[in-house]
């Protein structure tokens, strides 16, 4: 994709003004200090090239290394920066929620910190969306990682992810993706809920692209994820799982599960009557008498659980509107959006994405 076709794409009838850039780039950093100066640099040429109005949003997440003594010196320095430091280490998807909440572009995208995902792949996530899609995924096709450890358990969890939500995308753990704003804005986020994404989206009507991005041998440090991180994944697939088929109607889940256990019990207790009724033969030392009794009484609870979810769906994370981190500062010097300035290109008025129908 060349500049041309940004340009002319950017001729649609959406409002831009200079206090809302066209592009927030969210860049989660935890002990990448030494990545940092390179990834700011490649970020910022490859959308000065294209001529768009863009911010970094750098969300340091409690680093160790001197990241965030960094990222607070260069957002003095960069007119195009903002860091938002977190007080600790709250993890991925919450270094994310951060990013987005301080966002203010018509597009946001993500990219990791360590240098694998390529800037110079922004501008295609971008040509991608203007084709009437909300959000577009990066597939990392030829991955760099180590086959054991990374791309193994990968495959297998981006497997069954597609298996039990039925969004089909190749890597869900692909941070570089681009969304419309209001795909992401509204999102309440916890756990590792970050890779499943597409998915959230997808459930509130979003339409979502896959497209190959190139992806580079780690330059600086060690990777952070391990096995560990997999099993915490597959944990929170099982949310994916309820919030998808039961997000508005929770109580056909449970009252589902209910009413067959209430029916197994309820099976059990007419055929125990029978042998005592009919029969004649003793019941009350039988085991099957306790497990009618246990299962009559799982499905009633099961029920009233469902009742119960049906009334309080998400209103933890939804009406309470409390953050999952805690920011310790915000640092930038950007009065209006980062723009090369050695060209002297005025800012564009015209729009960079058409509107979603």
């Amino acid at each position: 994709m060349n500049s041309s076709m940004l340009s002319e794409q950017s001729q649609l009838p959406i409002a831009f003004t200079l206090e809302r850039p066209e592009v927030s780039v969210v860049v989660p950093i935890y002990n990448e200090v030494e990545s940092i100066p390179p990834l700011l640099e490649a970020i910022a040429t490859t959308l000065q090239q294209h001529n768009l109005t863009y911010e970094i949003i750098c969300v340091d997440d409690g680093s160790k290394d001197g990241s965030s003594e960094l990222l607070r010196r260069l957002a003095h320095e960069r007119v195009d920066l903002r860091a938002v430091l977190l007080r600790r280490n709250y993890g991925q998807t919450a270094a994310m929620a951060a990013g987005f909440n301080h966002a203010e572009g018509q597009v946001i995208v993500t990219l990791d910190g360590d240098l694998q995902n390529d800037p110079a792949d922004i501008p295609l996530l971008l040509a991608k969306l203007n084709e009437g899609y909300d959000l577009v995924s990066g597939w990392r096709k030829e991955r760099q990682d180590a086959r054991l450890t990374r791309l193994l358990p990968s495959r297998i969890a981006n497997w069954l992810i597609v298996k039990v939500t039925e969004v089909d995308i190749h890597d869900y753990g692909c941070s570089l993706k681009a969304y419309r704003s209001e795909v992401v804005r509204d999102m309440n986020l916890y756990g590792e809920l970050h890779r499943f994404l597409p998915v959230l989206a997808f459930i509130e009507g979003a339409r979502i692209a896959e497209l190959p991005v190139r992806h580079h041998p780690r330059r600086f440090g060690r990777s952070k994820y391990g096995l560990g991180r997999t099993f915490r994944v597959l944990m929170d697939l099982f949310t994916i799982f309820f919030m998808k088929k039961f997000l508005t109607r929770p109580m056909h889940g449970f009252g589902l599960f209910g009413l067959v256990s209430m029916l197994v019990g309820f099976g059990i207790g007419i055929y125990l009557t029978f042998l005592k009724l009919g029969l004649g033969q003793a019941i009350g030392d039988r085991p099957l008498l306790i497990l009618a009794v246990v299962l009559f009484l799982t499905g009633v609870n099961l029920f009233s659980f469902g009742l119960l979810a049906e009334l309080s769906m998400r209103t933890y994370h939804e009406s309470q509107n409390r953050p999952i981190y805690r920011v310790r500062e915000v640092v930038s010097s950007r009065m209006e959006p980062a723009r090369m300035e050695s060209t002297g290109m005025e800012p564009k008025r015209g729009a960079l994405l058409p509107p979603s129908d």
